[in-house]
């Protein structure tokens, strides 16, 4: 290996650094699956169903979606239309974290390692100094990918024995790790926290709005997301910064 900031590591080593980062992102993912499953199995699934869902799809938003639009027996282009807009970002962050890798790196591996690209995991490995080796990815990949997936049999499973109010009361979980993943970003930022707001808004009022409400819910988010987001971008852009002045002025 050459070009390596992490020495003569062996490709044990880097996996085994994955699998110690990987740890704490499974152990919360475990929670939040689980609480995911509890909406999978109102929509009708059952474990092995689930746990296939979570396993191929990672990523909470779009599987919200996609359960709520199976739940709605909506038809398949509205189900892959809002997992495509919800999981749009992961397509940037493989963009973004292939440039950490060495260019010799083969291609399948950039495939292998796009498959996990998640929130966390791609937190933990941009983070890395120097080239990025695959082995640390599959290390952190290891252990938060299966338990994703099995945190939502999980749920699924205590759908069937937990009574009704109680899993009412657990559905609430998922909406609460909603909020708290946009009011961090939303403290720091007014054009964020006013976007949200705005979405409450606008959401309430496409519910009830003639025509429009006759929409299904998930028609209306795939609209508002659009809206939403492309406005943002046009009146609140981010101020661009070029990382080689700054490394030269250092």
């Amino acid at each position: 290996m050459t070009n390596l900031p992490f020495g003569e590591k062996t490709t044990r080593q880097l996996f085994r650094e994955g699998m110690r980062d990987g740890t704490p992102i499974a152990l919360a993912y475990l929670v939040v699956s689980f609480t995911l499953g509890i909406t999978a199995h109102n929509a009708g699934l059952d474990a092995v169903q689930g746990f296939a869902v979570s396993f191929f799809n990672l990523a909470s938003a779009g599987e919200y979606a996609a359960f709520t639009v199976i739940a709605a027996d909506a038809p398949y282009w509205e189900m892959a239309a809002i997992t495509l807009v919800a999981n749009a970002r992961y397509m940037l962050m493989s963009c973004v974290l292939s440039q950490k890798f060495s260019p010799a790196t083969p291609f399948y591996h950039r495939l292998g390692i796009g498959f996990g690209v998640t929130d966390e995991i791609f937190g933990i490995s941009i983070s890395r100094q120097g080239f990025l080796q695959p082995a640390y990815n599959y290390g952190a990949m290891a252990l938060a990918v299966p338990v994703w997936a099995l945190g939502t049999s999980l749920g699924i499973l205590a759908g069937d024995i937990l009574h009704p109010s109680l899993l009412s009361a657990l559905s609430v979980a998922l909406y609460g790790m909603f909020i708290a993943i946009v009011i961090p970003p939303g403290k720091e930022n007014r054009v964020v926290l006013g976007l949200v707001f705005i979405s409450f808004a606008l959401s309430f009022l496409a519910s009830n709005m003639p025509l429009v409400s006759e929409l299904s819910g998930s028609s209306r988010t795939i609209i508002l997301t659009v809206l939403i987001s492309g406005s943002a971008a046009c009146f609140f852009p981010l101020a661009e910064t070029i990382e080689g002045e700054h490394d030269h002025e250092a």
